[in-house]
């Protein structure tokens, strides 16, 4: 039998105190695990790509800041970077279930077989699926990472756990004709609950962000099967430079 690697060992390249949108319905921290090994252009945390990084935070952080946020809280995000990239996450996970919290988890669904078995210790799952499949592999700069993406999206819904699937569209990636596609695709796989999610380029003129709102609006009303929800630039965190939640592309 495996050892099981402990909360302790888990690497966390940062720690929001509080957020009220990176897990619906709650008030939650946010744990920023260090290390993805995909290495998608428009990344937001990009200093959290490399595994082998300092790290800013240790375990014993994360436990001072729920045993001082009890009745505060109502529960813990897992970000990244790539959380399930860790083998101490699920004991992490476990461990802040104990301690009364509910357990979140944002993912690229990179590793289908350690998501299925972390999916019993979550309560909530925001899962990115980027792009159709056949766009996959020029985003993520890694071969294979759309089937993975799209098997990891079958271990949820199969699952039962509440999720949402977030799309952040770049147009200089894929057009509307393939956001269409992707749309369909996920309501044959049975999503009914997707963020589809603005990305707007630093610097953009104003008048092409409002024309892509309102490409994404009309895509929305195109998908009638799917409960989407489009949005702008979501408000900036407060006082850390990590962001759980899509922001504009770099």
């Amino acid at each position: 039998m495996a050892a099981v690697t402990t909360a302790e060992a888990l690497r966390i390249g940062g720690l929001t105190p509080l957020t009220t949108i990176d897990f619906p319905g709650r008030l939650a921290a946010v744990v920023f695990c260090q290390g993805c090994p995909w290495r998608c252009g428009y990344c937001h945390n990009t200093e959290l790509l490399d595994a082998g990084a300092p790290t800013a935070h240790i375990w014993a952080d994360v436990e001072r800041l729920l045993h001082a946020r009890r009745g505060l809280l109502d529960g813990v995000v897992f970000s990244g970077g790539e959380p399930t990239l860790q083998a101490a996450l699920p004991d992490a996970l476990a461990r802040v279930r104990v301690l009364g919290f509910a357990t979140g988890l944002h993912t690229a669904g990179m590793y289908p077989e350690r998501l299925a078995a972390l999916l019993p210790l979550l309560d909530w799952v925001g899962l990115d699926i980027k792009a159709p499949l056949h766009r996959y592999d020029a985003i993520t700069r890694t071969p294979g990472s759309g089937a993975r993406a799209w098997e990891s999206l079958r271990h949820v819904l199969v699952s039962g756990v509440a999720y949402e699937c977030r799309t952040t569209w770049n147009t200089g990636l894929y057009g509307e004709d393939d956001l269409q596609a992707l749309a369909g695709a996920l309501a044959a796989e049975g999503v009914r609950h997707w963020a589809l999610q603005e990305c707007r380029k630093e610097g953009a003129p104003l008048g092409r962000a409002a024309a892509h709102r309102a490409a994404l609006a009309r895509h929305a009303r195109r998908a009638p099967r799917l409960s989407a929800a489009t949005g702008g630039t979501p408000a900036p965190r407060p006082r850390h430079r990590l962001r759980a939640s899509s922001p504009p592309c770099r």
